[in-house]
């Protein structure tokens, strides 16, 4: 028996999240039914991060344990062979015994896209958000520079757990632009509940003159209060989760 670390894609437009949720489509369910029927007993496996219904991944991460006796390679291909075609198994590892994806993670980066158009685009649209009206570049900028560095994020998404710590860090926030389409990469310690698309439409807002950008470094501060509203799920991809090296670890 050994634990694994399972490195996952997928794309999330029909399931209800990632978490398993009862007599609904979810990725872990899907998941644990493909493992189930490799020999896996286990009651729920770990994934490192939960995933908003409507979401994507590309590096999603899972820790079962599995009598395996065959390679790393054959039980990707065992797996991939059973899972829908939105879901697949990039690649698998051995994890140490107590492994945890989701507490020993030590970073968490995500990607949010968007296009600027008028007009509807639907091969573009299950991927990204479209926004009608252009966005100022230096505006973008400033917001995303306010939001780099540790506070409390409280105006911009939810503890997971009642009463828990809101402050989190954020290493990296950019913007990135070709043509009409925005790249908004984002890596933290941890996320606060729908943060990333509460960011982006903040974001968003100041780059099309709502909002002053020195509003979101005053809502960083609990001094202001921010506009309601979401940034669609469809734009959001859960990209890669770090750990430290086993030697950290041990």
């Amino acid at each position: 028996m050994a634990r694994y670390q399972i490195i996952l894609a997928y794309d999330g437009t029909r399931f209800a999240g990632s978490q398993r949720q009862l007599n609904t489509p979810t990725v872990q369910r899907e998941l644990e039914g493909s493992l189930s029927k490799l020999g896996w007993q286990g009651r729920s496996l770990l994934l490192a991060g939960r995933t908003d219904s409507g979401v994507h991944a590309a590096g999603q991460v899972a820790a079962a344990d599995l009598d395996w006796p065959h390679t790393l390679e054959e039980l990707r291909n065992a797996l991939n062979a059973s899972l829908p075609p939105d879901i697949a198994v990039q690649r698998v590892q051995i994890a140490g015994a107590e492994f945890h994806p989701r507490f020993d993670a030590v970073s968490r980066w995500y990607r949010y896209r968007l296009f600027c158009q008028p007009v509807r685009d639907p091969l573009r649209e299950r991927y990204a958000w479209r926004v009608p009206h252009p966005l100022d570049p230096a505006a973008l900028a400033a917001a995303a520079r306010a939001l780099t560095g540790r506070h409390d994020f409280a105006a911009f998404g939810t503890a997971p757990r009642k009463g828990s710590s809101t402050q989190r860090t954020v290493m990296q926030a950019r913007w990135l632009a070709q043509d009409d389409d925005w790249c908004f990469d984002v890596r933290a310690d941890a996320f606060l509940y729908r943060m990333v698309r509460r960011t982006v439409y903040i974001q968003v807002a100041a780059a099309q003159g709502r909002l002053d950008v020195e509003a979101i470094s005053a809502a960083l501060h609990g001094s202001e209060s921010l506009p309601a509203g979401l940034a669609p799920a469809c734009g959001l991809t859960f990209m890669e989760v770090t750990y430290p090296s086993l030697d950290e670890l041990a």
